[in-house]
């Protein structure tokens, strides 16, 4: 099925979340996004205000990282975070689960930690995407804490933060939609540099990609559509190893 660029757009998170960008580079990143009508700008907490001021009308979604990037945060930190992100005008949280917990076996500490922003966020008309960081889990562990997440109230299940040991693959997301009911989305993150890419894990089922790489993919989605070949990957396609890092 033949593709446009705005299906391509409309499935891009821009990331905006490296420790070194200032309030310019935040800017021009919304200006990225606005430019090319992007599903959101996902930045950094404190940038929250600025980006909900950028973007306000404009249909792109405001987006922040909760947690970031190990998960490790008590669960009230997690949650007063989220809160704080609302009230900053933030629609979409990325949150990462407490890994080591889901590692040792404690479902009920990770559910409860999902639920309880999760019903936050529903409450504020906001959506969440529960980060499980793949790398560090076997694939039994990803179909545990994709079912917990889905259970919890997730809207999406997300693969990697970017900063883990690996980044995203076509096989988790395979296994990541397989996973979750129809009513919870999969978002691929981590790696993901190229329109290739972006295909291949749309293909797999991902709704959502986040990337930094937004203008080199679009370039490449204006290019094939021009030449009539931006087009559906079929589902099957061979699996693609992504790096990690947005």
């Amino acid at each position: 099925m033949k593709l446009t660029p705005q299906d391509i757009a409309s499935m891009l998170d821009h990331s905006t979340l490296q420790p070194f960008l200032t309030q310019e580079d935040i800017r021009k990143g919304c200006e990225v996004a606005l430019a090319y009508k992007t599903a959101s700008v996902c930045a950094r907490p404190a940038d929250m205000k600025l980006v909900a001021a950028l973007l306000a009308g404009s249909g792109v979604k405001v987006c922040t990282v909760i947690g970031f990037p190990h998960g490790n945060h008590l669960p009230a930190i997690k949650l007063q975070e989220a809160k704080a992100a609302l009230e900053d005008g933030c629609q979409e949280l990325d949150m990462v689960i407490n890994i080591g917990r889901l590692l040792a076996g404690e479902d009920a500490y990770v559910q409860e930690e999902i639920k309880a922003i999760c019903d936050l966020a529903h409450s504020r008309n906001a959506k969440v995407k529960v980060i499980i960081e793949t790398c560090y889990l076997d694939d039994a562990q990803k179909v545990r804490v994709c079912q917990l997440a889905a259970a919890a109230g997730a809207d999406w299940v997300k693969t990697s933060t970017g900063y883990g040991s690996g980044g995203c693959t076509v096989a988790d997301v395979k296994l990541m939609r397989a996973s979750v009911p129809a009513a919870c989305q999969v978002k691929g993150s981590g790696g993901i540099r190229d329109l290739d890419m972006v295909l291949a894990v749309r293909a797999a089922g991902a709704t959502r990609c986040g990337v930094s790489a937004t203008e080199k993919i679009m370039a490449e989605a204006q290019k094939r559509y021009a030449e009539g070949t931006l087009a559906e990957l079929e589902a099957g396609a061979e699996d693609v190893e992504l790096g990690g890092g947005y």
